[in-house]
């Protein structure tokens, strides 16, 4: 299980993981000098049944929310940590948000610092946060009152921590590999390393995988899963990957990139999505905004072409499509985050429905029906929906790419929607303005 912290700034998440871990996850000597987490740090402890459970530690400044994005992307369980002396503060709120839109919804709180308050103000605090958690998908959550200074609490927090990680389901290891980066430095005698979260399929030492969106092949030497050496790696760990190429070095890789199997290699600019725009917001969300957009660790600006209306007000839900600056590697039922233009706060958020929409007609009835299918989040509804959409056919090859399904599974999907196999198109005309023509001369004369 992967544990991400969230909360405000100073509010003990550094000092607490290293109460459940020992391990000190600030690396960086100005977070030393400073007291204060800068950039993403992880840490991993040792499970009773053998497993490890894994800590990603983000930092709780406002001008560093960016950073703890990168982090929250792809976790199974939030730490969500708030000091008895300040209660909630902006950042948890604003944490909390994030952590909705992402649809996270297991995880715990950690009231920290209750060595240096009252009882009375401890249960203050206590009261404050669930009233908070009480709008949001961590409804309901336990919370721990804890102390890093006395390890008050700390060992009843672990022990949870180890039984969430106990039942916490297996993630699915289907579809094509992915791995968000959000880290890369290079070994002596090792060479170059990336680290990440695997958000989809498996790895194993030897396979040959891409980094996009730049496109360069490499392949994999070594794999450290969980902070452990592994023969492969798969959905729901960290992994270390030490990666070879020919031309591949670190000066390569950024934060934000992916590596993953070739076929769902498709760098996109722009990808229709599900857009929720936050309660919080002050006034609606116009067409064409300009917006700081975030999916796994990757950042990249943008604007909103909203596709049902002209504006979105506060805490409702539309179609839209954004329009990003540069490519980016996302596919259907990735969740992302939206900042405004100075990324000052959040804004909102949602789901990717479509990463490769047609150039044409993004706002067509027929358009916006196929988009509210694709958004039940289930391939089956989807094929029968784009072939409703489609009457022509259905090219499988992108329609697998958009859902990350395998060759093999693509097929048992064609065979349970329609009962048959795919197989390519008839020798016949290709081109849409044919295809139009022939049609229009086999209708000629019937009534309409």
């Amino acid at each position: 299980m992967i544990v991400g912290t969230a909360g405000h700034i100073d509010h003990g998440k550094t000092s607490l993981v290293k109460a459940l871990t020992g391990v000190d996850t600030d690396r960086l000597p100005e977070e030393k000098a400073r007291g204060i987490t800068l950039d993403l740090g992880y840490a991993y402890t040792p499970l009773p049944a053998g497993d490890v459970l894994g800590f990603v530690d983000v930092p709780g400044h406002e001008k560093l929310v960016h950073n703890m994005l990168a982090g929250a992307t792809g976790i199974d369980f939030v730490l969500l940590v708030v000091a008895a002396d300040d209660g909630p503060m902006q950042q948890t709120r604003e944490h909390l948000q994030i952590l909705d839109l992402l649809g996270l919804r297991r995880g715990v709180v950690a009231l920290t610092k209750t060595d240096a308050v009252s009882s009375d103000r401890a249960s203050q605090a206590e009261a404050e946060t669930a009233a908070l958690l009480a709008r949001s998908t961590l409804g309901g959550a336990r919370v721990f009152p804890v102390s890093s200074v006395t390890r008050r609490g700390v060992d009843a927090l672990r022990g949870y921590l180890e039984h969430e990680a106990a039942v916490l389901p297996p993630r699915s290891r289907e579809g094509y590999f992915r791995l968000a980066v959000d880290r890369c430095f290079t070994l002596a005698g090792a060479g170059t390393v990336v680290t990440g979260t695997v958000f989809s399929g498996q790895v194993a030492v030897g396979d040959t995988l891409v980094l996009s969106p730049p496109g360069c092949e490499v392949r994999v030497r070594s794999i450290h899963a969980q902070n452990q050496p592994a023969q492969a790696g798969h959905a729901g760990q960290r992994c270390a990957l030490n990666l070879v190429g020919e031309g591949f070095d670190k000066s390569r890789v950024r934060r934000g990139h992916w590596v993953l199997a070739r076929p769902v290699h498709a760098p996109t600019q722009r990808l229709d999505v599900e857009l929720t725009l936050l309660e919080s917001e002050g006034r609606p969300l116009t067409h064409w905004t300009p917006v700081h957009f975030h999916l796994g660790a990757a950042e990249a600006m943008g604007r909103v072409a909203l596709l049902e209306k002209e504006q979105l007000e506060a805490g409702r839900t539309a179609l839209a499509q954004l329009v990003l600056d540069r490519d980016v590697g996302v596919l259907h039922g990735d969740r992302f985050v939206l900042r405004d233009q100075s990324a000052l706060r959040t804004m909102g958020g949602g789901r990717v429905l479509d990463p490769f929409p047609p150039g044409r007609g993004r706002r067509a009835v027929a358009r916006l029906t196929l988009l509210r299918s694709w958004a039940s989040g289930a391939p089956e509804e989807g094929l029968r929906a784009t072939l409703e959409h489609n009457p022509y056919g259905v090219d499988v090859t992108r329609f697998a790419q958009t859902w990350n399904l395998t060759a093999s599974q693509m097929q048992m999907l064609v065979r349970q929607t329609m009962g048959c196999s795919p197989f390519p198109p008839p020798p016949g005309p290709r081109s849409w303005s044919e295809r139009w023509r022939r049609y229009r001369r086999s209708t000629s004369g019937r009534q309409t």
